[in-house]
């Protein structure tokens, strides 16, 4: 199955169409599964109430990227972090983390930020290859600072709880930005980039209140999920309206003329998605039927592998898969093959959750199919070999991350226990 998912991959195929072919030829001639089961599954599959999320989170980013709240964030951080050495550097990976609080994307996030604020950082005498670097990378905490596409689908494979995986997010994602905000800073100072003059506390008011309609949506979505008020479902259905009158009633930034069109995107890149799922739930029906990943859970553990050693093979494994396929693919073809061998070595499902979302930020910012690298590409207008190079300092120090949320699970699990979700 995999050796035949793999060859079609390379042959260029798209992931979703190279995971159906393979189920049809597994089907036809290597198990003797009905074929009517599996046109209830197809459907079953992508009947959970989960996945209504994902289309919902898809359309609110896309108002918010359209409708200039991007533009008051940025103002925002600016105004607050803008005085310290690589001040506009700074301001992006800030600008990231709260795009990324009301978005769950990370293309979106790159391109909702990079596109106003590099211009910008070049403008202002930075190296084209720095802000590149600092938005390619800083773009990814789209995924892990909760809203998150990618939590949704482990949830989708696992049957984890989605608000649980968001609580879990919520204090690595602030530490990563920590961290890629401090490279930006070190490499700003040791080089010496440019200073934004430092905003005055009238002008930093001026700017939060300018921004707010679009920071309240981060109390609107986990304020609603963590009080119980509504399910992160709910929650991306309440994101999707309020961006909606943010960006046409409030800001005033998307003129109704073009909200067809947002529509329209929303909806091409959700039936993409939802296709991606379809197959990959077929894909994963037949694994459980023919027992592979009850089979692997056995022949892993009998090689000794404690949960130590499993960890480790788990992020070299995702490392590597990062190389070949597209998150969404990836947490849908593994985590239910990594998911039982993990629960009988005592590892817990949300810290594995949030350890597969850590290596998918991971795989989204080196070649040759990191998306955010080709989104960065689009937005700079530089080749995909410079901008590989513009991200190592970035990519070196979510590596170092990776390994600590790896072997420190409390990093992801304190804040849900805390909160009595787990």
């Amino acid at each position: 199955m995999f050796c035949l998912l793999i060859a079609l991959m390379l042959t260029g195929m798209p992931v979703s169409i190279a995971l159906g072919l393979t189920v049809l030829t597994f089907l036809f001639t290597l198990t003797e599964v009905p074929i009517e089961s599996v046109a209830l599954k197809l459907f079953t599959g992508i009947e959970k109430f989960e996945i209504m999320a994902i289309p919902f989170f898809i359309l609110a980013g896309n108002f918010l990227t359209h409708g200039g709240v991007a533009r008051r964030m940025i103002d925002f951080a600016s105004s607050m972090v803008g005085h310290w050495h690589g001040g506009l550097g700074l301001a992006g990976v800030l600008a990231c983390a709260l795009f990324a609080a009301v978005s769950g994307s990370s293309p979106a996030t790159v391109v909702a930020i990079g596109s106003i604020i590099l211009p910008a950082m070049v403008k202002q005498g930075f190296p084209r290859q720095f802000g590149a670097g600092v938005i390619t990378t800083s773009g990814a905490l789209g995924i892990l600072i909760p809203p998150s596409i990618v939590m949704v689908m482990y949830s989708v494979a696992t049957n984890a709880s989605v608000g649980a995986l968001f609580v879990a997010g919520v204090i690595p994602g602030l530490a990563l930005a920590f961290l890629l905000g401090l490279t930006t800073w070190w490499r700003a100072r040791k080089h010496g980039y440019p200073r934004l003059p430092k905003a005055s506390w009238a002008e930093r008011w001026l700017a939060f209140r300018r921004s707010i309609w679009g920071l309240m949506l981060i109390v609107v979505v986990m304020g609603g999920i963590y009080s119980g008020i509504f399910t992160p479902t709910e929650a991306a259905a309440m994101a999707a309206v309020y961006a909606f009158i943010v960006a046409v009633f409030v800001y005033r930034d998307l003129p109704f003329k073009r909200v067809a069109k947002v529509l329209l995107d929303s909806a091409s890149m959700s039936a993409m998605l939802l296709y991606i799922i379809t197959n990959a739930v077929l894909f994963s029906f037949l694994m459980t039927h023919e027992q592979i990943p009850q089979a692997m859970a056995d022949w892993l553990l009998g090689m000794g592998l404690g949960p130590i050693s499993f960890l480790l093979a788990v992020n070299i494994l995702l490392l590597l898969a990062g190389n070949v396929m597209e998150p969404s693919s990836i947490v849908l073809i593994l985590a239910p093959i990594l998911f039982p061998v993990a629960v009988k070595l005592g590892i817990h499902p949300i810290h594995l959750g949030i350890l597969i979302t850590v290596n998918m930020e991971v795989g989204m910012c080196h070649p040759p199919v990191g998306l955010n690298l080709y989104v960065a590409s689009g937005v700079t207008k530089m080749g995909i070999t410079e901008l590989t190079v513009a991200v190592w300092p970035w990519l070196l120090t979510m590596l170092g991350f990776l390994v600590v949320v790896t072997y420190w699970p409390d990093l992801s699990l304190w804040l849900p226990r805390v909160l009595g979700m787990i």
